[in-house]
């Protein structure tokens, strides 16, 4: 289980735990277009659309995944939270989802897996949250071209060596970044992910920044800090 400071996400039956990537993704995600309606693409755990109920007033907030446990899970933790009548969760994989789009959404969000490495773990249910076959950039892109509003945001988290191809990809799609933010452990540490928002709006002078999360063992820096006080009891 972990107690955020407004609802509680149990973890139990997901192969994918909840980690640092999917708060920050949940915490940055810029929201300034007031979306009505949000599309969790991968939820796991459901913590990024726990995070974006409490952090909007949309009245419809979607997520979609295909484990079956992680599904159940995330309908779980969506019913014990003060946002039940604003979250659901589809029991599908992204390529059924867009075969009969229904909605068009405000704000498309998405901790994708990542892993393009040739190694697999022994956990065939770990690979499927983790690895890249599971869902291909493009793939995510695409859906993302599909279901966005002509208004809306489409943000994801990405290793940050990922970073250029996946810039590479949206363009095509004609989905333009109007935020990035590099994340890194610590100040002498690499870059280690990307925070990328796009828009269909071309956007040339747009903000590109740094966050680093720790100074020194649980010494979190103040970017850090301000950025998930909203959930972490102890932030």
């Amino acid at each position: 289980m972990f107690q955020f400071k407004k609802f509680t996400v149990q973890q139990d039956r997901c192969a994918m735990k909840i980690g640092t990537d999917g708060v920050l993704l949940g915490a940055w995600t810029p929201i300034t277009n007031n979306p009505i309606s949000i599309l969790d693409i991968g939820t796991g755990t459901g913590i990024i659309a726990l995070m974006l109920a409490q952090r909007t007033n949309a009245e419809q907030i979607d997520a979609l995944e295909i484990d079956e446990e992680a599904y159940e899970q995330s309908v779980d933790n969506f019913e014990n939270s003060p946002w039940s009548d604003r979250l659901f969760c589809f029991h599908a994989g992204l390529d059924e989802f867009i075969d009969e789009p229904e909605d068009e959404y405000d704000l498309i969000i998405s901790n994708p897996p990542f892993y393009s490495e040739d190694y697999k773990t022994e956990s065939a249910k770990r690979d499927l949250a983790r690895f890249q076959d599971a869902m291909p950039f493009e793939d995510l892109i695409e859906a993302a071209d599909l279901l966005l509003s002509e208004n809306g945001i489409f943000s994801v988290i990405i290793p940050f060596k990922e970073e250029a191809p996946f810039l590479a990809i949206t363009k095509e799609y004609e989905l333009y970044p109007i935020q990035i933010t590099r994340v890194k452990g610590t100040p002498t540490t690499e870059i280690k992910r990307s925070l990328l928002a796009f828009s269909r709006k071309e956007n040339v002078d747009f903000p590109i920044d740094e966050l680093i999360i720790e100074t020194a063992r649980h010494i979190y820096t103040p970017e850090y800090v301000e950025l998930t006080t909203d959930f972490y009891l102890k932030m």
